[in-house]
């Protein structure tokens, strides 16, 4: 299976009189991680300092901090969702409903400043709330699928971009792809199915309140099933020796650091899920405030669209797609947009954490890599694109926004991993 997906086996515990061995490497890693972090801390000096380059220095802001805080956090849907259908272990999709619940209340809050009555016609400025019917749900369960084979989700292949995945690069290439079928696509579809879909926001019907209770109990009873299958505690390890859980979430040779360092907790060994998806929620509920809501598809999406453009792959027209809410696919004209800005910052910034913890091991692609990856990717393409975002957009975005649409996506994107990760180890073709 493709980078970090397959369960690891857990290195053995260190004797209690073992030496720890030092990490010859640490310092040159570490520079190389801090130059990273200065640079992008002077690109958005200098951006901040251009005429209108304001919300650009802060969509590469919160993408860096989204991309440090996926990477140190393994925040990735697909990866917990098979953590706990293959090994039980409930604790990843415990962080993806924190993330949720800290995300709906943020943007509950912004939402109730900006419009106090949510019973109009309107609905909040650039909030990813799309049509729901068949095709969502279809899209749901194709990108699903594409999770599966390709082992991430595309919030996921970026951030193992930074930490030299090999199946990535191929994943996004195939991603690109995946969004000029969709472009092929999506006329008929839009005609036979989308144009009367209806839109659904909660709040318009349930009120804030109503839909934040709503949404609430829905992932708290949600949590409460899940907290029935968490494991029993790992007994403490000794001071100055790594634990097997510490090893196995970090993936990382013994260092020379305590556990107890602050240098080792933050950015050596993994943080809980739960601690990643509150940064998750708090992040998405700033960059909402300030620049949009989360995405990482708009600039995939858009550049795939001049490319096909450009060979002559686009239809004449594609009906209706530029007045739905979401990840927008329009043509990029600009070098610099935010939402590449932001895409940019992940990258880089899930590189600089890969660095400092030990975690950047890039590594030459076997052709099965190469091949789950172009076919996921496809996958993931073409469910973003039909599906108006990816996980990250139409599930979390919209979710938190109190798009019936996210959690329609949601379900037959669990459903659809599910389904394709179930065939596939029947198969031997998925481990």
């Amino acid at each position: 299976m493709s980078d970090g997906v397959a369960a690891r086996p857990l290195a053995p515990p260190a004797p209690s009189n073992a030496s720890v061995r030092t990490d010859g490497g640490a310092p040159l890693r570490v520079a190389g991680a801090l130059a990273i972090a200065g640079g992008l801390a002077l690109a958005a000096h200098t951006l901040a300092g251009e005429p209108g380059g304001g919300r650009l220095a802060l969509s590469l802001t919160f993408g860096a901090l989204f991309g440090f805080v996926l990477q140190r956090s393994r925040f990735c849907f697909y990866c917990q969702w098979r953590d706990l259908l293959v090994t039980g272990d409930p604790r990843g999709m415990l962080g993806i409903l924190a993330a949720l619940a800290a995300g709906i209340a943020g943007y509950t809050v912004v939402l109730g400043a900006w419009m106090p009555d949510p019973s109009g016609a309107r609905l909040p400025p650039d909030a990813h709330i799309g049509p729901v019917g068949p095709v969502l749900v279809l899209a749901g369960a194709v990108f699903g699928a594409g999770m599966a084979i390709s082992g991430s989700c595309i919030g996921a292949h970026l951030y193992r971009l930074g930490e030299g995945s090999p199946t990535a690069p191929f994943a996004l290439l195939g991603t690109g792809l995946g969004f000029a079928l969709g472009f092929a696509t999506w006329n008929p579809l839009y005609l036979v199915s989308v144009s009367e879909a209806p839109v659904l926001w909660l709040p318009r019907h349930l009120g804030y309140a109503g839909s934040l209770v709503a949404a609430l109990a829905v992932l708290g009873a949600l949590a409460l099933l899940l907290l029935r299958r968490l494991p029993a505690p790992e007994a403490v390890a000794p001071p100055g020796h790594l634990s097997q859980s510490h090893l196995s979430q970090s993936h990382l040779p013994q260092s020379h650091l305590p556990p107890t360092s602050p240098w080792h907790a933050v950015f050596v060994v993994r943080w809980p899920v739960w601690l990643g998806g509150l940064a998750v929620g708090a992040l998405a509920t700033l960059a909402y405030l300030r620049v949009g809501p989360l995405g990482v598809t708009a600039e995939i999406g858009g550049r795939s669209r001049q490319a096909a453009g450009a060979f002559g792959l686009l239809p004449e027209r594609l009906e209706g797609l530029d007045t739905f809410r979401g990840c927008a696919t329009a043509v990029r004209d600009a070098v610099l947009t935010p939402n590449g800005l932001f895409v940019g910052g992940l990258v880089l910034a899930s590189l600089a954490a890969a660095l400092a913890a030990g975690q950047f091991r890039p590594a030459l692609p076997t052709p099965g890599q190469i091949g789950r990856g172009l076919i996921g990717g496809l996958l993931l393409g073409w469910g973003a694109m039909t599906g108006l975002g990816c996980s990250v957009g139409t599930l979390l975005s919209g979710i938190m926004a109190g798009a019936v649409s996210g959690w329609v996506f949601g379900l037959a994107l669990f459903a659809g991993a599910a389904g394709t990760l179930w065939v596939g180890r029947r198969a031997r073709l998925l481990a």
